[in-house]
């Protein structure tokens, strides 16, 4: 992704944002209003950007990259098990292996409107992680639950790092992100106000924890990151619920 920008009726949500993204986990961080939806739905591929370029590597994969938008537009009426198998006939998947993947293979003949707002989480990252794709990218894949299906939904969303996928996953828990991100992006007012390997970020913050240098990328020592999202001005646009995915910067 190179000098990317995002407007919306001529308010800008991105501003020249240029990053690179590789194997391992990517979180991206930043109060309400920062452009985190916006920049990973132009990752995914799902919206276009304004102007700047975006590429991606993994192309000649059946499905290059996986994408998890905050809603997902399940329908009613489809179990958990006929819901995976719709978009695995799409990438040659088996549904069944993705349930137990993510947790959820005894949830399997249950139909989707009864799931559990975190078992359809679970769902969501399924869907996106099917057909093994070497880019995911997830959005907020643990708002809205409890303490324990927060940490079992990233948990399950971050696992895949191993196997060389590079995951860009956005939330605002900063715990989550301190347990399981290698690299971070500090979206601040639709700019890059800090991105790299978590490690070297630290240094060059001089930052003991991700909540610290946080606050300090963002000149907000004396917020947490969820304080901050409150002072923010203006709105992030919501970006398209669709599930269609195309492309994603690997540079």
């Amino acid at each position: 992704m190179s000098d990317v920008s995002r407007s919306y009726g001529g308010v800008t949500v991105l501003g020249d944002v240029s990053l690179s993204v590789s194997p391992g986990v990517t979180a991206v961080v930043g109060p309400n209003g920062s452009g985190k939806s916006t920049l990973l739905g132009i990752l995914a591929g799902v919206t276009e950007p304004t102007t700047g370029e975006v590429s991606h590597g993994g192309a000649d994969a059946r499905k290059p990259i996986g994408y998890l938008p905050q809603r997902v537009p399940f329908r009613d009426g489809f179990t958990a098990r006929e819901t995976l198998a719709f978009y695995g006939r799409l990438v040659d998947a088996d549904p069944d292996a993705a349930l137990e993947r993510v947790g959820l293979a005894d949830a399997a003949g249950k139909r989707v409107e009864s799931l559990s707002g975190g078992m359809r989480r679970l769902l969501g990252i399924a869907q996106a992680l099917l057909g093994d794709p070497p880019v995911a990218v997830l959005d907020e894949p643990a708002s809205g639950l409890d303490p324990t299906m927060r940490e079992r939904a990233f948990r399950t969303a971050t696992e895949r790092a191993p196997e060389g996928t590079a995951v860009v996953i956005s939330s605002h828990n900063l715990e989550l992100v301190e347990a399981h991100a290698d690299h971070l992006v500090v979206l601040d007012r639709g700019r890059v106000a800090a991105a790299g390997p978590l490690d070297r970020l630290r240094v060059d913050y001089d930052a003991e924890s991700v909540d610290e240098l946080y606050r300090a990328a963002t000149g907000r020592e004396g917020e947490t990151e969820a304080e901050s999202a409150a002072s923010v001005d203006g709105d992030e646009r919501e970006t398209d619920d669709s599930v269609h995915v195309t492309g994603v910067s690997d540079r």
